[in-house]
C-alpha cells in the first residue's frame, strides 16, 4: 500500500504549465512598466505571479526573452492588428478609411489610464529603446505600419515606398504618440485637449481633417519647399 501510495504521488497531475506561463506574463507587464527592463528582476515577477523563483527561466529561458514577449503583448493589447485591418478595409473611399484609423488610434490611446501597463511599457520602450525593440518592430509595428501606409498611399496616388507617404504618416502618428506618453501633462498645459473639453470623436475628426488637408497639399506639390 505504501509503495502504491508513493507511486500515485509521483504520477499525479502536474501544475498547469500554460497557466503559470500566463501568470508570469501578466505579472511581468506591470513590473517592466514600473522598473524598466534593466531594473526588473525575475524574482519579483515570479513573486507577483505566485510562482517558483526559477519559473521565469523554465518557461521563457530568462528575463530577456520574457521582456521581448511582454513587449509584443503590450503592443497587441494597445493596437490590435485585426482591429486596424477592419478599420482599413471597411469602405472603398481611402479617406474614410483613414478617418476610421485615426478614430481607432485616438480611442486606444485615450482609453489608457495611468494604471495601464501596456501604455506605460510601450511609451518607455519608444522613449528609451532596448535591444528588444527590433522584435517589436518586426512582429508588431511593421505589419501595422504597412496597413496605414497603404491607405495613405492610396489617397495620394503613389506607391507605399514613396517618401511622401512616410512624411504624411509622421504627421498622423505624432499626435497619437504624444497622447500616449503624456496625455495628462498635455491637458494640463493645454486644457482644451483634456477629455472634459473634447470627445474622442471630435478630436479624431479634427486630427483627420488636419491630416487629410496636409496630404492633399503634399500630393499636389504645394507642400514642397
Amino acid at each position: 500500500m505504501a509503495r502504491g501510495a508513493r507511486r500515485s504521488s509521483v504520477s499525479g497531475p502536474r501544475p498547469d504549465g500554460a497557466a503559470t506561463r500566463a501568470s508570469l506574463l501578466e505579472a511581468a507587464g506591470p513590473v517592466f512598466a514600473e522598473h524598466g527592463f534593466d531594473r526588473a528582476t525575475a524574482k519579483e515577477i515570479a513573486l507577483r505571479a505566485g510562482a517558483n523563483a526559477a519559473a521565469v527561466n523554465y518557461h521563457f529561458g530568462g528575463i530577456a526573452p520574457l521582456y521581448a514577449e511582454v513587449l509584443a503583448e503590450a503592443h497587441r493589447r494597445l493596437v490590435n492588428y485585426q482591429a486596424l485591418a477592419r478599420a482599413a478595409s471597411v469602405d472603398t473611399d481611402p479617406k474614410d478609411r483613414l478617418r476610421r484609423l485615426i478614430g481607432l488610434l485616438v480611442r486606444v490611446v485615450r482609453s489608457q489610464g495611468d494604471a495601464s501597463w501596456p501604455a506605460r511599457l510601450i511609451a518607455r520602450e519608444l522613449v528609451s529603446p532596448t535591444p528588444h525593440f527590433e522584435r517589436l518592430r518586426r512582429e508588431e509595428l511593421e505589419p501595422k505600419r504597412a496597413l496605414v501606409f497603404g491607405v495613405i498611399a492610396e489617397i495620394m496616388g503613389v506607391s507605399t515606398d514613396h517618401p511622401l507617404v512616410a512624411q504624411a504618416a509622421l504627421s498622423i502618428m505624432a499626435p497619437c504618440f504624444m497622447l500616449l506618453i503624456a496625455e495628462k501633462r498635455l491637458s494640463e498645459v493645454m486644457p482644451p485637449l483634456g477629455r472634459g473639453h473634447v470627445s474622442n470623436e471630435r478630436l479624431a475628426a479634427r486630427l483627420a481633417a488636419f491630416a487629410l488637408g496636409g496630404i492633399a497639399q503634399l500630393a499636389s506639390g504645394e507642400g514642397e519647399a
